[in-house]
């Protein structure tokens, strides 16, 4: 990865990270100031909104750590596993979230149930982007593995030579 590559992206996630954080500022100031009208259970909405941010919030600094070990060229190692382990929780546990989310919209979607229906569809979507991320973590096993098997042949050679 380059060194322009690896500032842009760290660019984006500190935009991200800095937008979540405002979000779940502006969330637990409308927790604490502004009441319930009654038309939706905004406090339980609310809460949903902030456990999913920081699941994002998760997702973004093991993304960073990661970024971080490609550029030092250490992502082929054990290490990796655990924070593409976490990213793969983070986002099953944002599709949790927006499961809560469209459970708690349906209700009021009685006239028009297919906006339930299409949030569901984006819940599916999500899980998704996890089994997507679970593929790469066994591209990633297998380079290592690759890697370590490599590492031996090496040794091995040099033995001879």
């Amino acid at each position: 990865m380059g060194k322009l590559t690896v500032r842009a992206l760290r660019a984006v996630l500190v935009v991200v990270l800095a937008g979540t954080v405002f979000v779940q500022a502006l969330m637990v100031w409308a927790l604490a100031t502004d009441p319930e009208d009654g038309s939706l259970p905004l406090t339980p909405l609310r809460v949903i909104t902030i456990l999913g941010v920081v699941s994002v919030q998760v997702a973004l600094v093991c993304v960073w750590r990661l970024v971080a070990m490609v550029r030092r060229g250490t992502v082929f190692s054990q290490a990796a596993f655990r924070y593409v382990d976490v990213v793969i929780g983070a986002i099953v546990a944002a599709a949790l979230v927006w499961f809560a989310v469209t459970a708690l919209n349906a209700p009021g979607q009685r006239a028009d149930p297919g906006v339930t229906v299409i949030m569901g569809g984006v819940g599916v979507a999500i899980l998704g982007v996890a089994l997507i991320v679970l593929v790469l973590r066994m591209l990633l096993a297998q380079a290592v593995a690759r890697d370590v098997e490599a590492a031996q042949m090496q040794d091995e050679l040099d033995e001879v030579i």
